[in-house]
């Protein structure tokens, strides 16, 4: 297996909405790599949240590449206002595109990072026939749709068989991680083939605040502080 740098992506829709921008440049001093948006418009997902405005909005706040997860049914339709936005990176969920080529070549039309996210109850075989034309995917490890929940530790397995398939094609597409990513989840994670981690709760309801919160992700992996 290749090793790759790990990296460690804040999950925006756990912050201080009040204090965004100032929990946005926290997080950027700490040294986090990229940030993480949750898009969810309650048909795919029972919740809704957040938008290209808001995409737009962190924008202003960070140079740093913004990864859009789209938790909506008929992404193909919202791709260019996410991309005039902002975002680095989209993923788009398996469940919910039947013309799922088609949709991963428009978003890397647009010149963004393509991902593919596939939920608890999805195989990773089912998506073994488009990992050319992913840079990530993004093993969802629990439900999407609320932040909180307990990480699935059959997920470790699953991040598994995907970087055996992955590295079975010869491809160097990256496997990110999201939901109850902790210090503890994080590295079983990393052990398993993951590179990307997703962090909302262990880095914004962190105890002693949000830079404790990365300083602890990081240690767990092995990352250096900056």
């Amino acid at each position: 297996m290749m090793v790759k740098n790990y990296v460690i992506m804040p999950s925006v829709l756990s912050a201080d909405f009040l204090n965004l921008g100032d929990a946005i440049a926290e997080c950027v001093a700490a040294g986090t790599d990229w940030f993480h948006l949750d898009i969810m418009d309650g048909h795919f997902v029972p919740n809704i949240a957040l938008g290209s405005g808001f995409v737009k909005a962190c924008r202003r706040a960070t140079d740093l590449p913004l990864d859009v997860h789209l938790m909506i049914e008929n992404p193909e339709r919202y791709l260019e206002a996410f991309s005039a936005a902002g975002a680095s990176a989209i993923s788009v969920h398996y469940e919910v595109c039947p013309q799922v080529r088609n949709t991963l070549s428009m978003i890397r039309d647009l010149g963004l990072n393509a991902g593919i996210a596939i939920s608890p109850g999805t195989a990773v075989d089912e998506i073994q026939d488009i990992l050319d034309l992913v840079d990530l995917v993004l093993v969802m490890t629990v439900q999407p749709g609320f932040a909180g929940q307990s990480f699935i530790e059959s997920s470790v397995e699953k991040v598994r068989r995907t970087r055996s398939l992955i590295d079975a094609a010869g491809l160097n597409t990256h496997i990110q991680v999201d939901g109850g990513i902790n210090s503890k989840t994080a590295p079983a994670c990393a052990d398993a083939g993951a590179d990307y981690f997703v962090a909302a709760s262990a880095i914004f309801q962190h105890s002693k605040g949000i830079t404790a919160g990365v300083r602890e992700l990081q240690s767990s992996l092995g990352v250096e502080s900056r």
